[in-house]
């Protein structure tokens, strides 16, 4: 076997060059930090379990650390059976949840040769080496000839070269390889490359919640691997910890600090609203991946992206039309015609003034015809009082609703945006002097009708609040608890329904759609993406 002479400039997990084998774009993005949920992960997870525990008996030793200085690589052999004089066989525990079979595959040979190479650059002897596939619980002998090891190097210095790239390699073209990687929902190959997906993306955790804790002066804390909600010593509220992927805290409701570091821990983001919905603050995790496209997003949001600017209004001008000609109860064809209009200008918009010139003419069109999406026999009192959309100081109570899910909208997206790595504060078409989610305002706004404003009209028209649920308190019109929850209720199910993606064909629900299009914005600042493509319902 001959020996190295490479630099060791960074180390490297021997598990990354493995990765680097089987997709060069994989090690980019697990080089950047992006981690994700996923049966297979889970599975291999469990089958090395077994094994993950330092310890030796009976000639076997396990989860043996190991390091090459000259390759500059690290790692961990998970057994090391002792075979004569001290002499050792290296077996590697692997899980086959998508192939099947027990098949040594390159990256396999790869991770073996790394694996011996680091032990006998230490001393160890090693006269053989094999594969345990958990699944079939068969082993396969492997053997090494000397181009193994140049092979093995050649990939060290592939995946140095990857990872110290600015850019993230491009993604795969239908590839079979994307349809078995754990990593495809956060890759998005085929949205990337601007092809309709065949495959359905879906959460990391179908089963988890964005737990909304509405009721004020209630506290949450955690208790055996529970949430736990309690107001005035009374138990409210008990949610299983791992059914929640996110945490909005409304108005005056303590929540303990044990919880926070839970859920921080586990790499979810918590927000912080105000009794009307709007949003005070955040929390994320320190280690959050793609730092390096947070500089790049800083870069291009000081230079400006006038692109991404046109393509967030123009989806939302857009997206107004679409919610007029669906839902109104009055001939609106005008209307929706001059929005439409308004929409292709946006395309060839000459800077953001013009922009917002655009927005402003598009939202007098939509407010003004707002009350056609409202049936005859809501509450008479939400008409009446409706003077036009009125942001954050609205007195009315369609105008307190509107905001109060803007709000909920707004969590969502600053989430989605965390769970990327981008910056919610570094936008491209609202500024960031203001100190406001400037990125997390500009996505949400292809969202706002088909989201907030369609779960606030089917709300009202459905008679599940009503003027009286939101009483004026020392000169303000307030919502109370009950009115929250109502709001909050209705948010949920319209963002946890799914629609047809109008880019990429598969079925998705609002809120997975949302990190969809985040992903899309990180393309662009990572060079994976020639263009940001709204969302725009037809």
């Amino acid at each position: 076997m001959p020996e190295s002479h490479a630099l060791n400039i960074i180390e490297i997990p021997v598990s990354l060059v493995a990765h680097t084998v089987f997709c060069e774009r994989r090690a980019w993005i697990e080089a950047a930090g992006e981690q994700v949920v996923h049966s297979q992960i889970e599975t291999g997870v469990a089958a090395h379990t077994s094994v993950d525990s330092p310890g030796a008996a009976r000639g076997r030793t396990r989860s043996v650390e190991i390091h090459h200085h000259g390759l500059g690589v690290s790692g961990r052999c998970d057994i090391l059976r002792t075979v004569e004089d001290n002499a050792v066989t290296v077996v590697e525990y692997k899980s086959t949840p998508v192939r099947r079979i027990a098949e040594v595959s390159e990256a396999n040979l790869v991770q073996l040769a790394l694996q011996r190479m680091c032990l006998e650059s230490i001393g160890v002897k090693v006269i053989s080496q094999e594969v345990y596939f958990t699944d079939q619980r068969r082993s396969v002998q492997v053997q090494l000839s000397p181009s193994d090891f140049r092979n093995a190097e050649r990939w060290v210095a592939r995946t140095r070269e990857i990872i110290g790239q600015r850019v993230a390699p491009p993604p795969l073209l239908d590839d079979p390889r994307c349809a078995s990687c754990s990593h495809v929902s956060i890759c998005l190959p085929d949205e990337h490359n601007q092809v309709a997906a065949p495959r359905r993306i879906a959460v990391s955790n179908p089963h988890g919640d964005i737990l909304h804790l509405t009721t004020p002066g209630s506290r949450a804390s955690l208790r055996s691997g529970r949430v736990v909600v309690t107001k005035q010593h009374d138990q409210i509220a008990s949610v299983p910890l791992e059914r929640i992927v996110g945490i909005v805290v409304h108005g005056n409701v303590d929540i303990a600090s044990a919880l926070i570091r839970e859920v921080l821990w586990r790499g979810y983001s918590i927000v912080w609203c105000s009794g009307r919905g709007r949003v005070v603050g955040s929390a994320r995790p320190a280690s959050s991946p793609n730092g390096l496209a947070r500089v790049n997003q800083h870069v291009a949001s000081s230079i400006g992206r006038l692109d991404l600017a046109r393509e967030f209004i123009r989806s939302k001008v857009s997206n107004q039309a679409t919610q007029l000609r669906r839902n109104a109860r009055a001939d609106v064809k005008t209307a929706v015609a001059r929005l439409r209009a308004i929409a292709r200008k946006c395309i060839d918009a000459p800077d953001i003034t013009h922009l917002y010139g655009l927005e402003g003419e598009a939202a007098a069109v939509y407010f003004g015809h707002f009350s056609a999406l409202l049936s005859d026999d809501i509450d008479p009192g939400f008409l009446s009082r409706w003077p036009g959309r009125v942001g954050r100081h609205a007195d009315d109570p369609l105008n307190v609703l509107l905001n109060y899910a803007y709000g909920l909208l707004l969590a969502d997206v600053v989430r989605a945006i965390h769970a990327c790595g981008l910056d919610p504060h570094a936008g491209f078409l609202h500024s960031a002097a203001r100190n406001k989610p400037a990125l997390a305002l500009d996505l949400m706004e292809e969202f706002r009708a088909p989201v907030a404003d369609s779960a606030v009209v089917g709300m009202i028209n459905n008679g599940e609040v009503v003027v009286a649920d939101l009483p004026r308190t020392a000169g303000r019109r307030m919502l109370g608890e009950k009115t929250r929850r109502v709001v909050t209720s209705a948010y949920e199910r319209r963002v946890q329904q799914e629609f047809k993606h109008p880019v990429f064909g598969y079925s998705v629900s609002w809120r997975r759609a949302m990190e969809v299009q985040a992903r899309m914005i990180l393309g662009v600042l990572d060079g994976t993406t020639p263009a940001y493509r709204g969302i725009r319902t037809r």
